[in-house]
């Protein structure tokens, strides 16, 4: 198992330095850069702007290079001195944006996937069982409104219900008393009021699929000989479900974990720029619509390298919990 680890771990450089090319591409295929839209927004106010300015400007922000060389100096950079550059939008460093935003907006996805595995794994479980009872229509109308309603739209109502029946002001992360304060037991609660809303969102959808999907392969499960063979030794009904047919009928929820706590963390930009959360999404859609390369640069790699961790670890959990992924993965290695 540990050379199928280290392994993977070393097909993941090559995964991650292609990441950072693509992701650099895609940020330099709009026309024009971040300079240009600089200098059009100072000529729609009216500013005067000489061209010999421009060219220190170009060279300043190294655009007069070739795109092959900003990509090398970007890329080394970050091998080297983990050093993402400089984001000409919030004239900070990129590492600095990352470390202030990014954390919570880890702590938001990671708390929205075990709310949603906490919720979907025993509801996907009773509905399979209870099929065609009315707590399986009930939930099965639940789950399609959860994933065709947009989190943006469930982020307006819900805050509009908290404020119009609660007195409850959801938006943001912290209250303006508290925005700039310095940590204590009173922020706390106040941080905790404030991110019920966006991990409750960001959830939604997503449990509602992993409910479908968990009732579909139970129910294949639950049909199988050796579920029948079980219960006709005497095993207690519960016992039967949670040893046999819910270990296999939980690998494609196990194997979504790479891409759903991604999704998690990348999803929600909108949700978030509607509750003005200051997390990572605000920051991604300015940097793109400024066209600020290396603070989008940084976040597309960033996803790109949670996505390949993420990858790992689902295999990982289907080998642990499953013996034939297992047995598998040390055929592989």
């Amino acid at each position: 198992m540990l050379s199928y680890i280290a392994m993977r771990l070393l097909r993941m450089i090559p995964q991650i330095l292609i990441i950072t090319v693509l992701a650099f591409i895609i940020i330099q295929l709009p026309p024009g850069d971040y300079l240009t839209e600089y200098i059009n927004r100072l000529k729609a106010a009216g500013a005067q702007i000489e061209q010999a300015e421009v060219e220190r400007l170009t060279r300043e922000y190294g655009l007069d290079k070739p795109m092959h060389m900003q990509y090398l100096k970007w890329v080394t950079g970050i091998i080297t001195e983990g050093d993402f550059g400089y984001s000409y939008v919030f004239s900070k460093n990129v590492n600095e944006i990352i470390g202030s935003r990014m954390g919570r907006t880890f702590f938001i996805a990671f708390l929205a996937f075990v709310v949603c595995w906490s919720f979907a794994i025993p509801v996907g479980i009773l509905v399979a069982v209870k099929q065609y009872t009315f707590i399986d229509y009930f939930f099965t109308f639940l789950g399609f409104i959860g994933l065709a309603v947009p989190g943006f739209l469930l982020a307006l109502v819900l805050m509009y219900v908290s404020f119009e029946y609660f007195g409850l002001k959801v938006g943001g992360l912290f209250s303006q008393e508290y925005a700039l304060a310095p940590w204590s037991w009173g922020k706390v609660v106040d941080f905790l009021q404030h991110i019920w809303l966006p991990v409750v969102i960001l959830a939604i959808g997503g449990t509602a699929s992993l409910i479908r999907t968990l009732r579909a392969t139970m129910l294949d499960e639950l049909r199988k000989q050796y579920v029948t063979v079980a219960r006709a030794k005497g095993l207690p009904e519960l016992k039967v479900l949670i040893n046999y047919p819910a270990r296999i009928a939980i690998n494609p929820i196990v194997s979504t974990f790479g891409w759903l706590l991604v999704w998690f963390f990348s999803g929600g930009t909108i949700v978030e720029i509607v509750l003005n959360l200051d997390t990572a999404g605000p920051m991604l859609w300015r940097a793109l619509m400024q066209q600020d390369m290396y603070t989008a640069g940084a976040y597309m790699v960033i996803i790109g390298t949670l996505t390949a961790i993420g990858s790992l670890v689902s295999d990982l959990l289907l080998a642990a919990i499953d013996p034939r992924v297992r047995l598998g993965n040390m055929e592989a290695a």
